[in-house]
């Protein structure tokens, strides 16, 4: 069986490594993600990193003549013209419980929201973001302290791992169950930009809505404020598990911040609600 891999970002590393048992000819990611491409030279992986809508990307496709195609993380369509080329179709693993939470940014609004479970879910890849037929769907609960890193890694990793049943499904011959999404529940998330990340000191969120940020834009684009220490504008970096760092400086407990800092740090934790200790 031949595969061909569409994706982006370090958390679709174990995919690609399930992947190479099971036909892994080709991968397909942007130019921007050195890591994943790093890994691929790094295990003789051939990859293309242009505009799938070039002639050239859509050559390179028909020639490779495959039978499946594994997508995550892509962040693009994929044009009808690529699609029409796989055989068994493309599959997309999406980590949200779909048609909830479709579009680019399922992990950073499941935290945004302080929702309980979340999951990931299999589907047949269309001309619409997110909207084909469902392969395979599993809940995973959540404890309420997860970062988006790690709600990444987790969620990928059992994607990859409820892909690998449905790849071992077709070499057996056997034919996969789709069901249609139920699109009148869906509902879309947005592009998480570095702005989202930012706080107004003026204006600050409640406590319990600020934590959620923390921990839904960590590690990118991360919570910051601009605040006043020592007389200088400083770009502060608000972290999981009580820590900060502000511009030029090493991560610290806000603890230290507070002791290093004294009546400028601990005006900046409260107008910001956060408590040191």
């Amino acid at each position: 069986m031949k595969t061909v891999f569409f994706g982006s970002g370090i958390y679709t590393i174990p995919i690609v490594e399930m992947l190479k048992k099971h036909g892994l000819v080709y991968s397909v990611t942007t130019e921007k993600e050195e890591k994943l491409i790093g890994y691929l030279k790094k295990n003789n992986i051939p990859f293309l990193s242009s505009n799938l809508k070039s002639q050239k990307s859509i050559q390179i496709i028909k020639e490779i003549k495959p039978d499946i195609g594994v997508l995550a993380s892509y962040g693009a369509l994929i044009p009808e013209l690529i699609i029409e080329n796989f055989k068994f179709g493309i599959l997309n693993i999406h980590p949200s419980l779909l048609p909830k939470y479709k579009g680019p940014s399922p992990i950073q609004t499941t935290i945004l929201n302080g929702d309980k479970t979340t999951g990931v879910t299999i589907i047949k890849l269309d001309d619409k973001i997110d909207h084909g037929p469902i392969a395979m769907q599993e809940k995973v609960e959540l404890k309420g302290n997860e970062t988006a890193g790690h709600l990444k890694n987790k969620l990928f990793a059992k994607g990859s791992q409820m892909m690998e049943k449905l790849l071992e499904k077709i070499e057996r011959g056997e034919k996969i169950e789709f069901e249609n999404q139920n699109h009148s529940e869906e509902s879309f998330t947005s592009k998480v930009t570095r702005q989202n990340g930012f706080v107004n000191i003026s204006n600050t969120p409640k406590s319990e809505t600020l934590e959620k940020m923390i921990r839904a834009y960590f590690p990118w684009p991360g919570v910051w404020t601009q605040f006043k220490l020592y007389g200088k504008e400083r770009r502060i970096k608000l972290l999981p598990e009580q820590k900060i760092q502000v511009e030029g400086k090493k991560v610290m407990k806000l603890s230290e911040f507070v002791n290093g800092y004294q009546k400028e740090g601990r005006l900046l934790l409260l107008q910001l609600g956060l408590s040191a200790f």
